[in-house]
């Protein structure tokens, strides 16, 4: 047998992945589980990909992307008062991950991630010999500067903060968000931000450690917002010798992102979302309410994400009870170095939510 290359023992499939596959065994399973939006992407953004495939606009792009669409990225930035570096169009956020992580850690190398955090980075981190570190930020899920610098070494290169979050939907404040920014200025790191799901913000304004840190690097992108999870386009905006060395990284790897993508990216980034934007907080009002009474659960401030105590503080063993009663769930494990919690995924028909509130009420009753 061919023997596998040592990295590869430092990932695992994907806890979630595993809950999408029980999903196609279930007989009209209550699914709450999927982390992408449950709307379809616009008609007018589809036409703009049919035409452009139509149009011959196949080949190849620049390895950095489109100039027009880098373009139109770094404009919206500037508009906020931004002005950072410069843009690499990237393969969904999640190739952005990765060419930010190869460019930046070196093996040894620390890089100070928020626990609980988006299953990514942990194993990313893990496969490129780097090390994470990681903040507990239970049961609130916020960064406290001081515990954040405490976590801070020799080998600390970089801290990775993600608002609106991925799995707890937590949204920082300006304050934390200026602590944070703080710590990485005073110890010469890399403060990178993943913005994925700054398009749903329920209460608060869109906010960046970029405004206050210019040695930031944003990561953004279209699958949640204009639902293209499966067209993989995203985009990275910081600094120039850092984008400059993931532009190298790409062009021996992705080579570029899709080139139908790319023209779709360009529109869909001039709709307003604000009807999904008010769609999505009558939903987590709605689970939130639901739970409330039942659950140690901490209300999101955006995402599309709630994440609960389970009883006895076992996410593995309730969302295996979870599954017997035909409700698909996360276990928190996936996304953190502890077991207490499980994900709840909102973005579902509110049929489909009701019918996920009745079983929890259940369980949390079963578990009492």
């Amino acid at each position: 047998m061919i023997r596998l290359a040592q990295r590869t023992t430092k990932i695992d499939s994907s806890g979630i992945r595993k809950v999408f596959a029980l999903a196609a065994n279930m007989k009209d399973p209550v699914n709450l589980s999927i982390g992408q939006p449950h709307f379809d992407v616009p008609d007018e953004v589809k036409e703009i990909a049919i035409e452009s495939i139509r149009a011959g606009k196949n080949s190849y792009t620049l390895t950095a992307g489109l100039p027009d669409f880098r373009d139109k990225v770094k404009q919206l930035y500037l508009q906020r008062g931004i002005d950072i570096g410069d843009v690499l169009i990237t393969s969904g956020v999640s190739g952005g991950i990765l060419l930010t992580l190869m460019a930046v850690l070196d093996e040894g190398d620390e890089i100070i991630i928020p626990d609980p955090f988006f299953v990514m980075y942990k194993h990313l981190t893990n496969f490129i010999g780097a090390k994470p570190v990681y903040l507990d930020t239970y049961p609130h899920f916020t960064i406290d500067p001081e515990r954040l610098e405490s976590l801070i070494t020799p080998r600390t290169k970089a801290i990775l903060v993600n608002s609106p979050s991925n799995p707890t939907g937590t949204v920082y404040s300006e304050e934390v968000m200026k602590g944070v920014a703080a710590v990485a200025e005073k110890h010469g790191l890399l403060l990178i931000s993943d913005e994925i799901y700054e398009c749903f913000l329920y209460e608060a304004q869109p906010l960046s450690p970029a405004q206050f840190y210019p040695n930031t690097l944003i990561l953004n992108g279209f699958s949640k917002s204009a639902a293209m999870t499966g067209w993989r386009l995203g985009y990275a905006y910081g600094p120039k010798e850092i984008i400059a060395a993931m532009i190298n990284i790409q062009m021996y790897s992705f080579v570029c992102a899709p080139s139908f993508a790319q023209y779709a990216g360009m529109a869909a980034m001039d709709r307003n979302i604000d009807a999904r934007r008010l769609e999505y907080k009558a939903k987590r009002d709605r689970i939130y309410d639901g739970l409330k009474t039942h659950y140690n659960v901490v209300k999101p401030g955006g995402a599309f994400y709630i994440f609960p105590e389970a009883p006895n503080q076992d996410g593995d063993a309730f969302v295996k009870k979870a599954i017997e009663n035909n409700l698909l769930v996360v276990p928190g494990s996936v996304f953190s170095e502890r077991k207490t919690h499980f994900r709840i995924s909102y973005a579902a028909e509110d049929r489909t939510i009701d019918r996920g509130i009745e079983i929890l009420q259940r369980l949390a009753g079963e578990g009492r």
